[in-house]
């Protein structure tokens, strides 16, 4: 019996060293794959990738967050779970389609309450919508509802924070558990976690909100947006530093960071990695402790000198004189730089791992961003050296149309929140990624009109499209006289003699009849009359008379020769996406009347083309 069991014990330990020496190989190689697979499914870029680079940075150090009260990520998803208890909505499951169906995509804000507290950041926020052409003040017709109780602040420690909200929320009739509602947030949580919590149940409302985690945000529901400064411009906006179309010189830094540096608490062990990558050159990141009540007690052996070095650079000139801007997260996950490199053509490289970019559900932003991942923070340098040169360009380029196109004011941020949210209504008329990653942006290319890219001239270019070569006239008259004036015979004259002219026609917008065919002047292209329009923008209106995608607007007193308009109409075919005319202007914004003005003074840049005399495409 003995010598079985030897046997037996022999027999499986023979196994078990046949197993180690013949199967270990591929059992490492299995798990090495495994590992990769896993990794290949994040959205890092290749040169993140940690099985092909070495990183050369202490784990503890990239990953060390210095405060031991920080929660446990069971702690944090239960905390979450504590505000999104609707964490599984979807439109089809949680918004009501049907109060869309016979207004159409209506917004209404509720009426502010007295002696209710209201930020200035929220304020500019209701006012964006109250101004948008979605805007109703009747309840009965709206299919979207936004609170009136400022919700932007849900950091207790704050003094903008709202308290009880959720008592006053359950007593709106229309709250229906937060259905059809959007509720704004900029802020959330609190120290040490900021666990991203609100202080509210949501309910079934879609939550437009800064700092988004990829964990908590719910696809096709929410909406992740920039988090913004109070400052941030109502309207109007300051416009981005480099200059469509226009080459930048050569930048004197290739990345560079100016910021603040946390000591203790989340956020802190990426910042304080970043002096690893600063070579005093081509690479400057500088950092300072010296913020906050308490940085003396907490501060480092490194303190004193960082301190030094944070002095002797400017922020703003850093920005211009930078290719790319390191863009870290801070408590949470977004930060003001991100719309200040934004703005200042730098590309951001953004290390906030599981950050939801702002408004990811329209926007590309590996056409204009650089994605990184906190623990590999010391393979940033080497990776955006690799970045060929031309490829920076058109990443900056992409900057400057994001930040100009739904970045620059509060108003574009909130109407670029309303028009991904009323795309979602019906999929099939909604606008592709194309129209909002490509000029002049998803803002002004309304799908109500149409999806199908050759009708807007915009996109002929990237579809090999090309404008009809023949061009209609468009004539407007207005003087009160039953007779024709020399003037607009001598311009029909003008005009029918392009080669390129289709058609002519006349709106006739005189309380006189126009007169009898026999008056006018012999043509050798059709001409057309339309009595009795008396609005100014009629002259857009008659798309039924129009048969050629090129539109020569006229007024009746305008005076060019025939060689002046075939020149003009040669040059609209190579920017079928622009007006193309001679009476221009220039726009501003005037901060002290709070509006747009115009000039028609000499200026070395025109922004506005009179339609007095000049090409466009009909749609």
């Amino acid at each position: 019996m003995q010598t079985r069991k030897k046997y037996i014990f022999l027999t499986f330990l023979a196994s078990w060293l046949l197993l180690f020496f013949f199967g270990g190989d591929q059992l490492r190689r299995f798990a090495f794959f495994s590992g990769r697979k896993a990794e290949a499914r994040r959205n890092w870029p290749r040169w993140t990738d940690r099985t092909l680079l070495r990183s050369f940075a202490d784990p503890e150090e990239l990953q060390r967050d210095g405060d031991p009260a920080l929660l446990s990520p069971r702690e944090r998803r239960a905390a979450w779970l504590s505000v999104y208890k609707s964490s599984r909505c979807r439109m089809e499951t949680c918004f009501d389609f049907s109060r869309c169906e016979r207004h159409g995509f209506k917004v209404f804000t509720y009426p502010q309450e007295r002696g209710q507290p209201v930020s200035e950041t929220y304020s500019k926020i209701l006012s964006s919508i109250e101004r948008s052409r979605y805007h109703t003040p009747n309840p009965e017709e709206a299919c979207l509802f936004i609170l009136s109780i400022d919700t932007l602040d849900r950091d207790h420690l704050s003094a903008q924070y709202v308290r009880n909200v959720d008592e006053k929320i359950r007593g709106f009739p229309l709250w229906n558990g937060g259905r059809n509602h959007l509720i704004f947030n900029l802020y959330s949580g609190t120290w040490p976690g900021y666990t991203g919590e609100l202080g509210f149940d949501i309910g079934r409302a879609i939550l437009a909100k800064a700092s988004f985690d990829t964990q908590s945000f719910r696809p096709g529901f929410d909406v992740s947006i920039p988090l913004f400064s109070k400052d941030h411009p109502q309207r109007g906006g300051d416009r981005g530093w480099l200059y469509q179309d226009s080459v930048p010189p050569k930048k004197k830094y290739l990345l560079v960071f100016k910021g603040k540096r946390y000591l203790t608490g989340i956020g802190s062990g990426t910042r304080n990695a970043l002096h690893h990558i600063h070579n005093g050159k081509d690479i400057i990141s500088l950092t300072t402790c010296k913020h906050g009540k308490d940085w003396e007690k907490h501060k480092d052996t490194r303190c004193d000198k960082d301190n030094v070095d944070y002095e002797r650079f400017d922020y703003q000139e850093l920005l211009h004189n930078s290719t790319f801007c390191i863009v870290p997260r801070g408590r949470r996950l977004g930060s003001f730089r991100f719309l200040e490199a934004l703005q200042a053509a730098c590309i951001p490289v953004l290390l906030s791992d599981g950050w939801e970019l702002p408004f990811s559900e329209a926007i590309d932003w590996g056409k204009a961003a650089v994605v990184g991942s906190e623990r590999l923070l010391l393979q940033i340098p080497s990776a955006v050296r690799c970045i060929h040169p031309a490829r920076g360009l058109a990443f900056q380029q992409q900057t400057q149309f994001l930040w100009d196109a739904y970045f620059s004011s509060v108003d574009k941020i909130v109407h670029t929140t309303l028009e991904i949210i009323k795309d979602r209504l019906s999929p099939p008329r909604s606008r592709s990624r194309l129209l909002w990653n490509a000029l002049p942006g998803g803002l002004l290319v309304l799908p109500d009109f149409s999806t199908h890219l050759g009708d807007f001239p915009f996109y002929y270019l990237q579809h090999g499209y090309s404008p009809s070569k023949k061009f209609t006239a468009l004539i407007w008259v207005v003087s009160q006289a039953g007779s024709l004036s020399q003037p607009i015979l001598r311009l029909i004259q003008a005009v029918s003699g392009s080669q390129y002219c289709a058609q002519i026609v006349v709106l006739w917008s005189c309380e006189k009849p126009p007169p009898p065919s026999g008056k006018w002047p012999q043509s050798a292209v059709p001409l057309t009359i339309i009595q009795g329009r008396r609005k100014l923008s009629d002259r857009f209106f008659p798309f039924e008379a129009i048969q050629t995608d090129a539109v020569l607007s006229l007024d009746e007193d305008t005076s060019l020769s025939t060689s002046e308009v075939d020149f003009a109409f040669s040059v609209w075919r190579s920017f079928p996406e622009r007006i193309v005319g001679f009476p221009t202007q220039s726009h501003f914004w005037d901060p002290e009347q709070g509006r747009w003005g115009y000039t028609s003074k000499w200026t070395n840049e025109l922004s506005i083309v009179l339609t007095a005399a000049a090409f466009y495409h009909r749609y």
